[in-house]
């Protein structure tokens, strides 16, 4: 038979036993959560890089786009300039002819 003493010893010890993994359980979630709030934060800082990188590259190719254009165009009147020519170069063989 065992002593009242000895019953209230290891109920005393079971419920430290189940405080310590509780306790233990509890710093193992603070780690992961500030490991998570460190991930979440590295995340924020890469979203927010990219999101200028992108700003920077849609600018450039606006501006690309509008050289684009441009040169499009004195093309264009490049092209015109060298069938004028070449019609009044072919009308004046003609006349001569």
């Amino acid at each position: 038979m065992t002593s009242p003493l000895d019953d209230a010893m290891k109920r005393l010890d079971a419920a430290l036993g189940l405080l310590e993994a509780s306790v233990s359980r509890r710093l193992d979630a603070e780690k992961r959560k500030g490991s998570l709030e460190t991930e979440l934060q590295l995340m924020q800082d890469d979203r927010s890089r990219l999101a200028e990188e992108l700003d920077g590259a849609l600018t450039q190719i606006k501006r690309y786009e509008v050289a684009t254009d441009d040169v499009g165009q004195r093309v264009q009147l490049a092209i015109l300039a060298v069938q004028n020519v070449l019609s009044q170069a072919g009308q004046l063989e003609l006349e001569e002819g």
